[in-house]
């Protein structure tokens, strides 16, 4: 979205500022919401929860509030708890989620069925993609029936590609975390002649992770992620860069996101597209996969690797409590949602777009995934602060094998490669 429009220039998309309105559409005691959690683990999910419960009954004197155990298939399958501010008071400490989750189990005819037979008029849906993916269409049951419930999605993707908003909870933490796990490999090939260091972040389609850990770290040497593709041999490639590497430092650290070299993988295993309950394609390790090619191709002068099974920070990562950062936009976030349930509107995500809360329909943010634009200026500002490889003095062929790279970008990266000759 563009923060500056000129005059003359298209209005562009606005949505609605996020906050409480002067007129409030349900009456605080006829109030039955309830809250679920879905997907994978992320820090700050608890705070959500927590704030979420707190809010309702803080700003609006709700008491009536459920948490759904489980995720999805614990509206019809689990028991609910009965949620206060004092069951909540202190989960926030406490990594995962204090109401349990689970990928798939969405089955929307069963779960709109539970919610009109518990009476539940506002549904507040925590998870990534697919999560609010399932609340659009639990959205839409609820129309279809005619019924006054109000369904309010926050967006959790520890990997922040959720589309439109600035950013997704967690992800500072998750940046912050992963920087432990470098420093680790960092120590430990620092301490020996020739070490090489392989440390695997999230990152399953995007590298968001990736790419702020090492810019923030300063002990990375290459960075690999899934927008950008790489290649090992030849000139140009990765070996030659860590050869050169080696030579001037004595040691070499490589961050690569999980969803990097994937094709890689596949093709010398052999292995199909296979997928979670979630949806998401099931991931082979490509941080194993390059410990043991740099292994192969390295026996004549690297003594030592630390391979990403050693130093593999992901479960590490997503189970940990939020930071002071996330903790207060977690909290942003739950406000924001309750006040857009109490004000009766429905079928919305929340989040910041260009630094202001708002109130976004759900099919926005499920349509496209964000992911690291390899011609913006942060990607820009790794490559000068690592001085690795762009991966692109092969050929061509690379580039044009990526359907997010126009021949505008193809352009672009042709003049930079002439002035850096």
């Amino acid at each position: 979205s563009q923060v500056v429009v000129h005059k003359g220039s298209p209005r562009g998309v606005h949505f609605r500022r996020a906050g409480p309105r002067e007129k409030v559409y349900f009456k605080p005691d006829e109030v039955r919401a309830c809250v679920v959690t879905c997907g994978g683990l992320c820090p700050g999910i608890n705070t959500v929860i927590r704030e979420i419960v707190c809010g309702l009954n803080y700003m609006y004197g709700v008491d009536d509030i459920l948490g759904i155990v489980g995720g999805y298939r614990g509206f019809y399958s689990k028991n609910t708890v009965k949620l206060t501010p004092k069951v909540v008071n202190d989960i926030h400490k406490r990594g995962g989620t204090s109401l349990l989750t689970s990928r798939g189990g969405h089955d929307t005819i069963k779960i709109v069925d539970s919610i009109q037979d518990r009476g539940i008029n506002q549904v507040y849906i925590i998870g990534g993609d697919g999560t609010q993916k399932g609340a659009a269409l639990i959205h839409e049951e609820v129309e279809k029936r005619g019924m006054k419930v109000a369904v309010a999605g926050i967006p959790k993707t520890i990997d922040n590609d959720i589309a439109v908003i600035d950013k997704s909870f967690g992800f500072d933490t998750a940046v912050e975390e992963a920087q432990r796990a470098i420093n680790a490999a960092h120590v430990e090939v620092e301490c020996v002649e020739n070490g090489v260091g392989v440390v695997k972040l999230m990152g399953r389609y995007s590298g968001f992770i990736a790419m702020h850990a090492t810019l923030a770290s300063r002990d990375v040497d290459c960075c690999l992620i899934p927008e950008s593709p790489f290649y090992l041999e030849g000139q140009g490639g990765l070996f030659q860069f860590i050869e050169s590497r080696m030579k001037e430092n004595g040691h070499v650290v490589i961050v690569i996101a999980e969803g990097a070299g994937q094709e890689f993988v596949a093709q010398s295993i052999h292995d199909v597209n296979q997928k979670d309950a979630s949806g998401n394609r099931l991931l082979l390790d490509v941080g194993l996969w390059l410990s043991h090619k740099i292994k192969v191709w390295s026996t004549s002068f690297i003594s030592f690797i630390v391979p990403c099974d050693d130093i593999d920070p992901t479960y590490m990562i997503r189970a940990i409590p939020s930071n002071a950062s996330d903790n207060i936009y977690c909290t942003l976030l739950a406000q924001s949602a309750v006040h857009g349930a109490m004000a009766g509107y429905t079928g919305f995500t929340v989040g910041p777009v260009n630094g202001k809360h708002a109130y976004i329909p759900i099919a926005r943010v499920t349509e496209t995934q964000n992911t690291v634009r390899l011609t913006d200026r942060m990607w820009a500002r790794l490559l000068s602060s690592t001085n690795q490889p762009s991966f692109l003095n092969s050929c061509d062929d690379i580039l044009l094998q990526q359907e997010r790279v126009d021949r505008d970008t193809v352009d672009m990266i042709h003049k930079m490669k002439i002035t850096s000759t």
